[in-house]
């Protein structure tokens, strides 16, 4: 998509709520009725229904559950093993955990553990990431636009990731449907006239990071909707768009695809195979 979308209409007030008494979901379980039952009791409280625009950000541990991505939390070492692809940075740990592993996974994103998380799980158990989060977005979107009668209904699948340069954590939408993932502003001129040659927003991930302030880490609230977007929300049943695996950076374009300490040892050893006697 090119041009900016936020010149398409003027902005909206933004809202955005998590309700309250989603139950414990389990492998099996139909995620997009438990999802409108919850926004449908919701609407009834508050006699304020979804509306074309909406966004509906969903967890992915609730993803990951219904769909059966939970192991044992003994095998939670083989388990990042075998989600990764490559690793990035080893780090050992003092305190006895095992070693601190940033890889990436089999959806291309750059995570601590490969995003196999402990959190918000039964005990014993970890949770990998859902396999298509994308999918899982689909799914969801097509089943609640048919139950509440709306033709322009975003859906997102976020988890929690750390960021280069930054402590502390945010959630990022890992899958989408709906809704548009980047505002390309390239092409166009700021507000003093320039052009703009290299912005390209980060739109389903701005979203997915502010339903988490409603939503919490520990509050049991993993279902949110976010108001005030849909512009970035098109119509029509074939408007799934491009999903969120379209926000992964190619490996051509990555300049942190080692960590510092591994580039450091192999820029070594390069080195001193070049400077060896033949």
């Amino acid at each position: 998509m090119t041009g900016s979308l936020a010149d398409a209409a003027p902005g909206d007030r933004l809202a955005v709520w998590a309700p309250d008494g989603f139950p414990e979901v389990r492998p099996g379980d139909d995620l997009a009725a438990l999802v409108g039952d919850l926004l449908a009791a919701d609407a009834r409280a508050s006699g304020d229904p979804l509306r074309d625009g909406d966004v509906v950000v969903v967890t992915s541990k609730v993803v990951s559950k219904a769909e059966g991505r939970v192991v044992q939390a003994a095998d939670r070492e083989q388990a990042i093993t075998d989600e990764t692809v490559r690793v990035v940075a080893t780090r050992e740990r003092p305190d006895g955990l095992a070693p601190l592993r940033i890889v990436e996974n089999r959806l291309g994103l750059v995570m601590a553990a490969a995003g196999v998380d402990a959190s918000n799980t039964p005990d014993g158990t970890v949770l990998l990431l859902p396999v298509d989060p994308d999918a899982s977005a689909r799914g969801l979107r097509a089943a609640l636009r048919a139950r509440f009668g709306l033709d322009r209904l975003g859906v997102l699948v976020t988890d929690t990731a750390g960021r280069p340069w930054r402590d502390g954590l945010t959630d990022i939408a890992i899958g989408a449907a709906g809704v548009a993932v980047v505002d390309d502003l390239r092409g166009g001129v700021d507000a003093h006239g320039r052009p703009i040659s290299v912005t390209v927003t980060a739109l389903a991930d701005e979203i997915a990071a502010a339903s988490e302030l409603v939503r919490g880490k520990t509050a049991g609230r993993p279902v949110a909707v976010v108001r005030g977007v849909g512009r970035y929300v098109p119509a029509g049943e074939g408007a799934d768009g491009p999903g969120a695996r379209t926000l992964v950076r190619p490996s051509a374009d990555d300049l942190f695809r080692e960590g510092s300490a591994e580039a450091y040892a192999r820029g070594f050893a390069d080195g001193r195979a070049v400077g060896a006697p033949r």
